[in-house]
């Protein structure tokens, strides 16, 4: 069924949520707290920050009730992502700036607390990661419930308008997300946002298939339109025809029968045509996503990004804290390997409410963050590496480094390493004395002197995404050069080729955790440039083993060098794609 009268429009966009949904469209509307601006009188101040304090206690009930909703609906992970939400009710450092501000200025409230939060959130929308910068809609959801309490205004919901439609909306805040009943909701589209959105997650989590990034769908699409949502390949349909419907139709078949092919093949070891065995292995940031690493079938962790435990608390975590949750890692994946990488804090990635620690920079990407920051504040770092050194005892752990620019920045935190470790021997706690230990290479210097890093390292693990883009001097999301962002360039393979070739000269293996090892249209190009290992999302991993077994590491080979003759970045990915299609056919 179309929309009579009505043209076929394809709008472009990004695929968030695989499926594919046909329904009737509603435009979710999502407008901004009205706030009120006025001066309080001294002598009432004291009721506006009750005021205040009663808001936050009626909101943390509003998010504990959805939290709980989505635990008994969805899951306890799925859940785990409103703890974020209940953290920014905790944050002393956001809650203590709004008292004060009322207090210094008389002005009310609401404004306050409007001024502060705003500069919360664009702190987070300016950071490069792009999992880091969804969480800005995270405060926004929060600062919102806030400014509806104390306003007195009823919250909106999604629950009563989206029964069996296609949701269009700017964006959709996690806790409208979870107001939605899963049966009702066919798909989920949004003007903005991103792959890693919350509300991405919770659709991702209910099975429906979400496209985000469309512009101005809002204003092109109204209530009741007809459509067809591509959640493979980004894609909205608004008033499809008979034959698109046909076509479509068909699509979904071929679908469904390609996505049960690869969790076979997910169930089968990685080994391929040729009789070679390769180690493929997961990304994680948070331990609630150890189901996914154990659904998908991962040899191991190959990258466990820990400053997702410092940025989602009000405060830095204690030596304990962090040994606590490296340990129910390292416990649940005994005895697989976890490389657990240090702090990648500061610079485009700040501790909010730590202001002091993390000057504003006017290049971050390439300021003071990392291995940098650890550096200096080594009080910081020592208790990680502590943290990480008892979670040792329980499994087999690997620290990795992150951007390091050369030998000089690995010896001294090695000699770091060597302090927390005769610390801990004089405590008497017990840690892996032969501690694995590994550098990131994603910093042309480290990439240049691989030769003289190998002789200090038990591994490397290259992070192209960074790689790529200091390799290239392209800052990836900046939407104007982002398309010569290009993993095919020639100095990129050539880089990757160098330091594969050091690594082995040295006698240690080397892996790849950035987004080109979770693409099957890369992956044979970096086994067939020697790379040991490949370390991706969870979800990457069904479509990189089938992708393997499809293969020979003699053909791989064949490619790489084939590749690395070649002058055009574009020839380069149209020969990778070639090698891909020959390999695998979704009919």
């Amino acid at each position: 069924m179309d929309s009579p009268g009505k043209p076929e429009v394809i709008v472009q966009g990004i695929s968030a949520s695989q499926g594919i949904a046909h329904g009737q469209i509603f435009v979710f509307i999502q407008s901004n707290v009205e706030v009120p601006n006025y001066q309080v009188e001294p002598a009432k101040r004291g009721a506006e920050v009750a005021r205040f304090d009663q808001a936050l206690v009626t909101t943390r009930q509003q998010i504990a009730k959805i939290k709980g909703e989505v635990e008994k609906n969805l899951g306890p992970e799925e859940a785990l992502i409103f703890d974020a939400h209940l953290l920014v009710l905790e944050d002393q450092a956001l809650i203590g700036e709004t008292i004060r501000e009322c207090e210094a200025t008389g002005r009310n409230i609401e404004t306050c607390f409007n001024q502060i939060s705003q500069r919360y959130i664009q702190a987070f929308s300016e950071i490069d990661d792009e999992y880091l910068r969804e969480r800005a809609g995270d405060l926004r959801d929060v600062a919102q419930r806030v400014l509806q309490n104390l306003l007195g205004q009823a919250e909106n919901s999604l629950a009563r308008f989206a029964e069996r439609r296609i949701i269009v909306a700017n964006d959709v805040f996690p806790s409208d997300s979870a107001s939605i009943d899963r049966s009702g909701a066919l798909a989920l589209v949004t003007d903005s946002g991103s792959r890693t959105s919350h509300a991405v997650i919770m659709a991702r989590s209910m099975k429906v298939p979400a496209v985000v990034g469309v512009h101005d769908l809002t204003s092109r699409a109204t209530n009741g339109d007809w459509a067809i949502v591509d959640g493979y390949d980004g894609l909205v349909i608004l008033n499809p025809s008979e034959t698109t419907l046909f076509r479509y139709g068909k699509i979904q078949e071929r679908k469904k029968t390609f996505e049960t092919r690869l969790l076979n093949a997910n169930s089968q070891p990685a080994v391929t045509l040729d009789g070679v065995a390769v180690s493929l292995l997961a990304n994680i940031e948070r331990v609630g996503e150890l189901k996914a690493v154990e659904d998908y079938r991962a040899e191991g962790i190959g990258l466990f990004r820990t400053e997702y435990l410092f940025l989602n608390s009000a405060r830095i975590p204690t030596e304990q804290e962090q040994f606590l949750a490296y340990k129910t890692v390292v416990e649940t994946l005994a005895p697989r390997p976890v490389v657990i990488r240090s702090l990648d804090l500061g610079g485009d990635k700040p501790m909010l409410g730590h202001p002091h620690l993390f000057p504003k920079e006017d290049n971050p990407f390439m300021g003071f963050r990392a291995i940098r920051f650890c550096l200096v504040h080594t009080d910081i770092f020592k208790d990680q590496l502590r943290a990480i050194l008892l979670a040792s005892a329980h499994g087999k752990v690997r620290l990795m480094y992150p951007m390091i620019s050369g030998a000089e920045e690995l010896a001294k935190a090695n000699a770091l390493l060597a302090e927390c470790k005769a610390e801990l021997q004089a405590r008497g706690q017990a840690f892996d004395a032969a501690l694995e230990v590994g550098a990131m290479i994603e910093i042309p210097s480290a990439a240049v002197t691989a030769d003289l890093l190998a002789r200090d390292c038990a591994f490397f693990s290259i992070g192209t995404n960074d790689l790529i883009q200091y390799l290239l001097a392209i800052d990836r999301v900046n939407d104007r050069i982002a398309h010569l962002y290009e993993p095919t360039h020639p100095a990129v393979l050539r880089t990757l080729q160098h330091i594969v070739a050091e690594a082995h000269r040295g006698g240690i293996p080397v892996s790849v955790c950035g987004e080109m090892a979770g693409d099957p249209m890369y992956a044979p190009l970096l086994l067939g440039l020697g790379v040991d290992a490949l370390s991706m999302s969870p979800a990457s991993l069904p479509a990189v083993k089938y992708l393997v077994r499809a293969m020979t590491l003699a053909d791989a080979k064949a490619l790489a060098a084939e590749a690395l003759a070649l002058a055009s970045p574009k020839e380069i990915f149209a020969r990778c794609e070639a090698f891909y299609r020959a390999r695998v056919s979704t009919e």
